[in-house]
């Protein structure tokens, strides 16, 4: 009775030991396999993941669930998995894929401030954008979510750059990057400006750096135009540059702007206009990049007091008016 107890025993043994050597070969086997998953994955918040097996196991990406678990036992911390979106490819692990969450290596994507551009076509440019999550719509919305934090008028106050995000992540928060970015790159120039500026603080200068960024895009005219414009401030010359008449335009719901600046624009009173105000406009005319905050703390030395587009992106400069005009019958008026 002894001897059939023992073989009965044993032969429970080999089979359990049996049994545990094909469970652990099927386990080996499910963790050297790809997943074969061949698109971007999307883990929404709030998916744990078990619920993320439990939906391939639904999909048949996994054939048995039990292996899935052993994994999660056997490296807890595959279990704290990111939400967002990834990029997986057919020959990735569940093993593999599992690390890439956790370690939340999401899809990167890129959203860019133009220099030059506007506040009215920053915002159409993020509406535009469906992988930012819309949490402002309109400049009013706008002006309330940093209502706290700046200037009443936010022309000019996010910093023009290609900011990197992930799908679902919010335009505010891109917004408030940019800011903050503004903010720093402005304060590092403005400790390292050039003496003797007409600027009282950072913000003016900041609003000569937008003008210059919409007058011209080559790098080497920049200070070149800022030395222009501060000259004109230093001997009490209205600045007289178009883009400031173009800027109050676009700004008035009241005028259907057509790109053309009419004789009666010229006189226009709006706030903006540097062909009826002296002094600089209340406030920036466009985002700007850290070279044109540069080149409008660090302006160029010269007599230049006027310039004229040649017709090319470049410019004539002049120290006379009589030399500006002459220079104006040349490449405006023939042209």
């Amino acid at each position: 009775m002894k001897n059939k107890v023992l073989l009965f025993l044993l032969i429970v043994l080999v089979l359990f030991a049996g049994m545990t050597f094909v469970m652990w070969q099927g386990y080996q086997s499910f963790l050297s396999k790809p997943l074969g998953l061949s698109q971007d994955l999307t883990v929404k918040k709030g998916t744990s993941a078990y619920k993320l097996g439990k939906q391939w196991q639904k999909d048949g990406v996994i054939k048995n669930f039990y292996n899935y678990q052993l994994l999660l036992k056997m490296k807890p911390e595959l279990r704290h998995i990111k939400a967002g979106e990834y990029e997986i490819s057919p020959e990735m692990t569940a093993q593999q894929v599992l690390q890439k969450l956790v370690d939340g290596k999401v899809i990167s994507y890129q959203f860019s401030i133009i220099e030059g551009s506007n506040i009215y076509e920053m915002l159409a440019n993020l509406a535009a954008d469906l992988r930012l999550q819309a949490s402002i719509n309109g400049l009013e919305a706008l002006n309330q979510a940093f209502a706290d934090k700046s200037q009443q008028h936010l022309e000019g106050m996010f910093f023009a750059d290609t900011y990197q995000f992930s799908k679902g992540d919010s335009d505010l928060d891109l917004l408030k990057r940019a800011q903050q970015q503004l903010n720093k790159v402005l304060q590092q120039e403005w400790q390292n400006r050039a003496e003797n500026l007409p600027y009282k603080n950072p913000y003016e200068a900041l609003i000569m750096a937008s003008i210059i960024e919409k007058e011209t895009a080559i790098p080497e005219e920049r200070p070149i135009i800022a030395g222009v414009f501060v000259r004109r401030l230093q001997k009490g010359m209205k600045l007289q540059t178009d883009p400031t008449i173009i800027y109050g335009l676009v700004a008035d719901p009241n005028i259907n702007y057509d790109g053309n600046i009419r004789r009666k624009d010229k006189t226009n009173p709006h706030a903006w206009n540097t062909y009826v105000h002296f002094g600089l406009p209340p406030t920036p005319i466009a985002m700007v990049g850290r070279e044109a905050i540069h080149a409008a703390l660090h302006p160029a030395d010269g007599k230049a007091l006027y310039f004229v587009a040649k017709g090319d992106g470049s410019h004539y400069f002049s120290a006379t008016l009589a030399e500006h005009n002459r220079a104006v019958r040349k490449y405006q008026l023939k042209r």
